[in-house]
């Protein structure tokens, strides 16, 4: 008989016009007060979602490597390490400060401003805000290059297949790990490339968003060195749920890559492909046009754990809760389905 898994928090949710990113760190000795908050999430989610039922607001939070040590007792999830920076020959993937990761989303933006305020509200002054990004849809599910976001993404029960963890760490079912970057553009530089360059360093068409024959894409596209495939020759995928943004004032414009997965190994594979090159030298050629300028590595607790997180030094139950169906099934209140993407895959 098959061992259920505790009911994940809503990583894998219906599609969404708007998004709040939040990275946060610690005070020192504050921790208590953290763990409460994170323990107070779901209700607070729970409470503003019943003003808006239809409009799908939801927020997933992780924790870091050293924000698990400090917050978290019992077991470490086993593939949780800091986030590793990249310095290839011409890019650098660099890793900055955080302890935790907040991701809002919503079909409205003030749902995710208010869920957003109260979290923060009830925090205080034990987190300090490193990073705040607001993501939009921009027109038919492009980034801000223009290019159609995340098409490869997988969809209903398989999302859920590569995003939760499953019997390979069984005291942490349910989890999920997180990889955040983002990514600032140079749309002046960019736009000055006609199309038809364009398609060649994304490796699709722009509007069809086709990919390009194997004879024609080149091998530092963005698209060739992001498909990667196991010893088995099976391709190995992620859920992203990207979102452009930008501030017009300071003309700042970019793409928030949020990469969930069952394990980072993937994610990581595909950056280390963009940043050093498969072969080694051959890096990205997006890169050339947009600049990492964050990056880390979250784990994302079950609800259930989240909601009962222990302190270091307690034990915690760890009977699994069964995953209701519609959590797995397209087309139900979590919307396992048509998900949001990523930049071009």
């Amino acid at each position: 008989m098959a061992v259920p898994q505790p009911v994940p928090q809503l990583v894998l949710g219906p599609p969404t016009q708007t998004a709040v990113f939040l990275t946060l760190t610690v005070a020192p000795g504050r921790e208590d007060d953290v763990r409460d908050g994170l323990r107070e999430l779901s209700g607070l989610s729970r409470s503003v979602a019943f003003r808006a039922r239809d409009d799908a607001l939801a927020c997933v939070a992780g924790l870091s490597s050293d924000a698990w040590d400090r917050l978290a007792g019992g077991p470490r999830p086993r593939e949780l390490h800091p986030f590793t920076p990249l310095q290839g020959p011409r890019h650098l993937a660099p890793a900055t400060p955080g302890d935790l990761l907040l991701h809002l989303r919503a079909r409205r933006a003030d749902l995710c401003f208010e869920l957003a305020r109260l979290v923060l509200d009830g925090f205080g002054d034990a987190v300090t805000v490193v990073d705040e990004v607001h993501g939009f849809t921009y027109f038919d599910e492009r980034d801000l290059l223009g290019f159609v976001d995340g098409s490869e993404n997988p969809t209903g029960s398989a999302a859920a297949d590569v995003v939760l963890i499953g019997d390979e760490d069984p005291d942490f079912r349910g989890g999920s790990y997180v990889v955040v970057q983002k990514y600032l553009h140079d749309l002046t530089a960019w736009n000055a490339l006609p199309t038809e360059e364009q398609e060649r360093v994304i490796g699709r068409h722009k509007a069809d968003n086709l990919e390009l024959p194997d004879d024609v894409k080149p091998p530092d596209s963005h698209v060739a060195l992001t498909t990667v495939e196991d010893e088995d020759g099976e391709e190995q995928r992620i859920v992203r749920q990207n979102m452009p943004f930008g501030r017009l004032g300071t003309a700042e414009f970019g793409t928030y890559f949020i990469g969930y997965s069952r394990t980072p190994a993937v994610t990581e594979r595909m950056l280390r492909n963009m940043f050093l090159g498969d072969p080694p030298g051959t890096t990205d050629r997006i890169l050339d046009f947009s600049t990492a300028v964050t990056g880390g590595l979250f784990f994302v607790p079950s609800a259930g754990l989240l909601d009962d997180l222990p302190a270091p030094g307690e034990t915690r139950e760890t009977a699994p809760e069964p995953v209701p169906a519609e959590a797995v099934h397209p087309g139900s209140s979590l919307g396992i389905g048509s998900l949001k993407g990523a930049p071009a895959s």
